[in-house]
């Protein structure tokens, strides 16, 4: 039976681990199609109810891909968690954010389309706009709550005063943002205001992009790769980063877990109110991941995982300069 959490006090109940689709049509390479669909059905089959998309993955071609996938499956048996307002041109590249409430409609009548359904269970902008106030995105988002187009509204990778301010406005029902072993900034100030004001978290990143999974090594970069050009994986950062993750390998190996099933664990023991996303686009990771519910982390483990991780152990930031500068969570 699969184990369940809340998505903050006004949220759904959903799976305790959500898959993230995303690397099955963008920023990994190539996927095999076949396998990302038998991977969702796969998730499916064990209990996972919350699927994480974006409508900018592929340029629409994840959404497309989802909707291919839950062709056969009733809708009340799963959620759907989408993120909109990442412009991008024909080549592919990012070329802002649009989080105006006339382009909030479009995008999501787009989605609908594309996902064949006649309702988003999470709705949320994936980088604040800041040209435009949080305010009138999220407001947005609540009229469309009102015609039933959107069951709930979530934020993406936006700092403690954002998150106020939005929840202000309507109940937020959670925060999708990268926590891991080795992402932990979120616990200065933006988590303390999450569970302050009922917000849960959907972690994204909890295995740093295959860095902490036990699986990467240094030079596995592939044409379309996003590794390539991130900090962490770089040639001066990736030695010292995977240092860490030999470390925790000991102590996986000690509880009988690999080291993506323990780093996973960590993030889901943070808390209650902690969703990790899992970014397996074939049935082999999932499987492995899906272990990480079977691991109990004592008081004593965690203690050495930390020990052998300590917060900001990791050389290198999380995204490259000219994106992270598009992080209202890192201001």
């Amino acid at each position: 039976m699969m184990q369940q959490r809340k998505l903050g006090t006004t949220g759904p109940l959903t799976s305790a681990l959500g898959l993230g689709c995303m690397g099955m049509s963008d920023f990994y390479g190539p996927a095999d199609r076949g396998e990302s669909i038998a991977t969702i059905h796969a998730a499916l089959d064990a209990g996972v109810t919350l699927l994480d998309t974006g409508d900018f993955y592929g340029s629409g071609h994840n959404e497309m891909l989802i909707a291919e996938a839950l062709r056969d499956v009733a809708r009340e048996s799963y959620q759907l968690s989408v993120k909109f307002g990442a412009l991008r041109d024909p080549a592919g590249g990012f070329i802002g954010y649009d989080g105006r409430p006339a382009s909030v409609r479009n995008f999501l009548a787009m989605s609908l389309k594309r996902l064949r359904t006649d309702h988003i269970d999470v709705y949320r902008l994936s980088r604040l706009d800041p040209s435009v106030p949080i305010e009138d995105t999220i407001g947005a988002i609540a009229d469309m709550v009102k015609q039933g187009w959107v069951r709930h509204i979530g934020l993406s990778e936006v700092g403690a005063e954002t998150i106020r301010r939005a929840a202000a406005v309507h109940p937020i029902c959670d925060l999708q943002i990268e926590y891991s072993l080795i992402s932990r900034g979120i616990e200065d100030s933006i988590l303390p205001t999450c569970r302050d004001l009922g917000i849960a978290i959907t972690a994204y990143g909890v295995l740093s992009r295959g860095l902490i999974s036990g699986h990467w090594q240094a030079g596995q970069q592939k044409a379309g790769d996003f590794r390539a050009f991130s900090p962490r994986f770089a040639e001066e950062n990736v030695g010292h980063n995977l240092a860490l993750v030999e470390a925790l390998g000991k102590l996986a190996a000690t509880k009988g877990a690999t080291v993506a099933q323990i780093a996973i664990a960590w993030v889901a023991a943070q808390g209650s109110d902690i969703v990790p996303l899992i970014g397996a686009r074939r049935r082999d990771r999932l499987r492995e991941s899906l272990g990480a519910l079977n691991v109990t982390l004592t008081t004593e483990d965690l203690a050495a995982i930390e020990a052998a991780i300590p917060r900001g152990a990791a050389k290198g930031e999380r995204y490259p300069a000219p994106l992270l500068v598009h992080l209202d969570s890192e201001k």
